[in-house]
């Protein structure tokens, strides 16, 4: 039976153990989305991780979803981030960059003062975090098809920066109610163009940003995360048994890095689908309680659960989160760090960020 601890080949990468950290947005960046030293130090403290996705990157200033969110646009962005590719690196780890634009996840306040834009004016039902406090969310503009190319080439100019910061390869993010999700779902899709309407239509602009971001840094760099029926964000899908087979099969001769689902359930018939469809690697992200506590191993049994059931790699978050040495903590049995405030998650500085203390720290 595979393990989370079985080393696995990536492309060119030798993964040590099956485990992948997931992207996840912390809130650590500058005013300007520049990484931080203190994420850098974040990140090579997890640097055991088999795999690192680090948290979603804007790929151009319309993107931006909240304040101090990182980005992948200027050549400052890819200096901040080359530090932090450098010290998990120097720790023996290896990273993936996820680029994440926000769409209808957007404010002018957060934007430099650009209106967001989406695939149809369909607002968020929610306030907006900016730095002068919550609020509304903006009616976003409709995308024409200029905005459509210039987007698509934005990622791909992104994930060319990506590579030069010393990534080994990026995720593109279309889930979780982000951009490419509200060109999928038919709740943010009022179109009635070549974007819009069936599901062979509202996979083309996802199709478009992945090909393209694979032609600009070869596919074996390349990975997409995906969320079938996750509500964030407003999100509401009404078909997911048709899109994301449709998009599976419309990318599965792309030759891409991987594939990485978010909430997967090894028993569900989709979840069987894709493993059936998708000849490449596969990265699932198991069921967990939330919001409320982890499980005393962080996901490890569900994740093998996964692995059983086809996975290639299984990605893991709130543990990673909580745990520097996440892997050796599983390997030995020994107890997990509980997460502390969620409000720690995002508020900036050390505290509940790099603080959290590894076995070595307690004398283990």
């Amino acid at each position: 039976m595979t393990t989370v601890f079985d080393p696995f080949r990536l492309g060119d990468l030798d993964l040590p153990n099956r485990l992948v950290m997931a992207p996840m947005t912390r809130n650590r960046a500058d005013a300007d989305g520049v990484p931080t030293p203190l994420m850098a130090a974040y990140y090579a403290q997890r640097a055991s991780a088999g795999l690192i996705v680090a948290e979603a990157s804007t790929p151009n200033a319309v993107g931006q979803t909240y304040p101090n969110i990182t980005a992948i646009h200027t050549d400052a962005h890819v200096d901040g981030w080359r530090a932090v590719t450098d010290a998990v690196r120097a720790e023996g780890g290896r990273m993936f960059l996820q680029i994440q634009h926000g769409g209808r996840i957007g404010h002018p306040d957060n934007s430099g003062g650009l209106h967001p834009l989406a695939p149809s004016p369909v607002p968020l039902p929610d306030t907006i975090f900016t730095p002068n406090g919550h609020k509304a969310a903006v009616v976003p503009v409709e995308m024409s098809h200029d905005d459509i190319r210039t987007t698509v080439a934005d990622f791909a100019a992104a994930a060319r920066r990506a590579v030069d910061a010393g990534f080994a390869g990026v995720e593109v993010h279309g889930g979780n109610g982000y951009l490419l999700h509200q060109f999928l779902a038919s709740g943010t899709n009022h179109r009635t163009d070549a974007y819009g309407g069936p599901a062979a239509h509202r996979i083309r602009f996802v199709v478009e940003v992945v090909r393209a971001v694979a032609e600009a840094v070869g596919p074996e760099r390349v990975g997409l995360r995906i969320a079938p029926g996750v509500t964030a964000n407003g999100m509401h899908e009404d078909d997911v048994e048709s899109v994301y087979p449709a998009l599976v099969d419309a990318l599965a001769d792309t030759g891409l890095a991987y594939l990485h689902v978010v909430f997967a359930d090894p028993d569900q018939p989709l979840f069987q689908h894709i493993r059936k469809h998708w000849a490449g690697t596969l990265i699932a992200n198991p069921v967990l309680p939330w919001p409320g506590p982890l499980p005393a191993d962080g996901g490890r049994r569900e994740g093998e659960r996964l692995l059983a059931a086809g996975a290639d790699l299984v990605s893991l978050g709130r543990a990673f989160l909580a745990n520097p040495d996440l892997v050796e903590r599983l390997r030995r049995g020994a107890p997990l760090n509980p997460l502390r405030d969620r409000g720690l998650m995002y508020v900036g500085g050390a505290e509940g960020y790099t603080d959290y203390p590894a076995l070595a720290d307690a004398g283990e």
